[in-house]
């Protein structure tokens, strides 16, 4: 059984429907969520001028490969209705996988842990209320740890 944290966050549209509509498909495509932070609104993150985010993470089990989970992501942010303008849009829905156990992966399109979560606190906070104490395998740092960091 594969441990993953997914982070979610939506800016645009009815986003409490939006993120509600992801995790309802997420629990039925071969994921089953067993912890969940709370929701946080945040400030946009790289391109500024657009609507304030709900953000949060969940933590998933799931027999499915990293590729798999990545697909499954993918399909039920074009379900939702995410449509990618540019990058840092704003969206619908935003499905980000941030570790998958403590498995390192670097391909072009399937990049875990997400490289730039140790940046973000609307990812940092809400790993922290669900594991702060997982220790990222890149950096060898509790989540808290890099929470603190980044303040």
């Amino acid at each position: 059984m594969n441990t993953v944290y997914i982070s979610f966050g939506s800016n645009i549209g009815y986003r409490e429907k939006a993120i509600e509509d992801a995790l309802y498909l997420i629990n039925q495509n071969g994921m089953k969520i067993t912890r969940m932070s709370n929701i946080f609104e945040t400030e946009p993150y790289g391109y500024t001028k657009q609507p304030i985010f709900l953000n949060g993470v969940v933590e998933v089990e799931t027999e499915l490969s990293c590729r798999n989970v990545l697909e499954r992501l993918l399909y039920i942010e074009k379900k939702i209705g995410r449509v990618r303008k540019f990058k840092w849009s704003p969206r619908i829905i935003d499905l980000d996988i941030i570790f998958f156990n403590d498995a390192l992966y670097n391909e072009e399109d399937l990049k875990v842990p997400h490289p730039d979560m140790q940046n973000r606190d609307f990812v940092l906070k809400p790993l922290c209320d669900i594991c702060p104490d997982f220790i990222h395998p890149v950096f060898k740092k509790t989540i808290k740890e890099l929470l603190d960091d980044l303040k």
